[in-house]
């Protein structure tokens, strides 16, 4: 008997045991977590959602979902609910942004000024009021417009009576009078001055034509000539020769085309 049990085999059973085998752990309490602060968040939405107008909406989906906006210096700019972050610095200082209005009117009050002032010459020069015959006469050389430029005032030849001797820059009297009638009236205003000088065309069959040489000397010799009745040499600003580039009449060679223009600007 005794032999017969230490025969026998042993036979060992291993019982594994799982993690979850005493509980269950804790992993059900994060997914929980994450349901309720699902269950929130989707209540909170649905809160904004009824309480907020379209814009509000808007506005929030955009502080969101920011734009870049390239800007001309190269660089970017981040922006939130489609407002330029530098237009609102720039908008709120307060005293740049309230300068832009008082520019507009001080400029809409120059362009008024200027154009009453350019009406008064305007009316001294067109003849109608002359004192004489004589003075009827002159002015009958001159002729106004204005333009974006400023009041153009034309001292044009008459078939008859040309501002200058021949094809030569030397003035006659007629432009000396012209001239100091002239420096008078634009005496009475400080806006800066322009000359410009414009001549007929010649023939073709001269070898060196003479019209830029002549259109700019006779700029200039008006320009000496009304600085000697009291214009101030520093009002001009440019004194320009044309040549005949800019001819009035079909005629290329007429004599209406010899002419010297003085600027008012603006």
């Amino acid at each position: 008997m005794a032999a017969d049990r230490g025969n026998s085999p042993i036979i060992i059973k291993r019982i594994t045991v799982s993690g979850e085998g005493g509980h269950h752990g804790g992993a059900w309490k994060v997914a929980y977590a994450d349901f309720v602060t699902a269950m929130m968040a989707f209540f909170l939405l649905m809160w904004l959602l009824n309480a907020t107008t379209e814009k509000q909406r808007k506005g929030l989906a955009d502080y969101f979902n920011p734009t870049i906006v390239q800007t001309s210096n190269g660089g970017s700019t981040a922006t939130d609910g489609g407002k330029d972050r530098k237009s609102e610095e720039s908008a709120g200082q307060g005293e740049g942004a309230a300068r832009d209005p008082r520019e507009a009117q001080a400029k809409q009050a120059d362009e008024t000024g200027f154009e009453s002032i350019a009406r008064q010459l305007q009316d001294e020069l067109d003849g109608s009021g002359a004192e004489s015959m004589q003075l009827k006469n002159l002015l009958r050389h001159v002729v106004t417009r204005m333009t974006d430029e400023g009041l153009v005032i034309e001292l044009t030849d008459l078939t008859e009576e040309p501002l200058f001797e021949g094809d030569t820059a030397q003035a006659t009297s007629v432009m000396r009078e012209l001239a100091a009638i002239l420096s008078r009236v634009l005496g009475r205003t400080r806006n800066n001055i322009a000359i410009a000088g414009h001549v007929r065309s010649y023939p073709e069959m001269l070898i060196h034509s003479p019209v830029w040489a002549l259109s700019d000397a006779r700029a200039h010799a008006l320009r000496n000539l009304m600085n000697e009745s009291g214009l101030e040499d520093r009002r001009v600003q440019r004194v320009t020769g044309f040549a005949d580039r800019r001819n009035r009449s079909t005629n290329p060679m007429d004599p209406s085309n010899n002419r010297i223009e003085v600027i008012l600007l603006r």
